[in-house]
């Protein structure tokens, strides 16, 4: 019995010293580079830069694989501190991103075409006769959205998904989950005016299904003397946030209280 238990002891060692042998001599010796990368970068592995993680974007941006300011979360701040780290100079700062929710139907005014008591999930939502809104392009509002959110940017003020900007790091992980295409990235501009409306629906069926939808008219594209809005196929109203001057002649216009801008 005592040689069993040595026999298997002096097998611990030996085996516990090859591996310790083999961990040394098979090692694999990380650039430092790579390492201080992922000392500045966010963390979140939110996938943004349209790679795996933050240790594969770090070990990318190393071999000059990927853009040292592919880092969106991270922003002309992190691409600044990888270029010092890489001896390389900093790239010039880019427009910035942020997500916008492009619907404001909620509550009573717009249309639920049935209860829904399931999984608090958009994506489940969706996926039970297409949703329980009569349209089609609204915010479910269960807040999936908030849930993916690494960054803690969006939460629900009744059933209504808020982004705050200060936060926002354009990761585009709501983007990615959003069932309806709801969330989109778009250029951030505090001063700039925005149609938040995501129908695709005619005028009529929109103020069948809610009260405060774009209708298609086109009265803010007429009045826009920047030519900051465009008509999506003639029935949906967008802004550009680089035109726009913030004249808040499209929300005069409006028929519809569907135009929001700087409070």
């Amino acid at each position: 019995m005592i040689e069993s238990i040595i026999s298997l002891a002096l097998l611990g060692i030996v085996f516990g010293a090859a591996l310790a042998f083999a961990s040394i001599k098979f090692a694999v010796e990380e650039d430092p580079k790579v390492e201080a990368i992922k000392d500045v970068v966010p963390g979140a592995n939110c996938g943004a830069c349209g790679l795996a993680g933050c240790s594969t974007f770090a070990e990318m941006v190393v071999k000059g694989e990927a853009d040292v300011a592919a880092c969106i979360p991270g922003g002309a701040d992190v691409a600044g501190d990888i270029a010092d780290i890489m001896g390389m100079p900093k790239p010039e700062e880019g427009v910035s991103y942020i997500a916008q929710v492009k619907c404001v139907g909620f509550g009573d005014t717009a249309k639920d075409s049935f209860v829904y008591d399931g999984v608090p999930n958009c994506t489940a939502a969706s996926e039970f006769f297409g949703g329980f809104k009569d349209c089609q392009y609204g915010c479910l509002g269960l807040g999936t959205c908030a849930q993916v959110c690494p960054f803690d940017a969006i939460t629900m003020e009744k059933d209504k998904p808020v982004v705050d900007p200060e936060l926002c790091k354009a990761c585009n992980k709501c983007v990615e989950l959003c069932p309806r295409s709801v969330i989109s990235l778009v250029t951030y501009n505090p001063e700039a005016y925005a149609v938040l409306c995501n129908s695709r629906d005619k005028g009529k069926q929109t103020k069948a299904f809610c009260q405060v939808g774009c209708i298609g008219c086109g009265a803010c594209a007429k009045v826009c003397e920047d030519e900051a809005v465009t008509m999506e196929k003639g029935k949906l109203a967008t802004i550009d946030p680089e035109k726009c001057t913030s004249c808040a002649k499209c929300v005069e216009k409006c028929p519809r209280p569907i135009i929001f801008g700087p409070s």
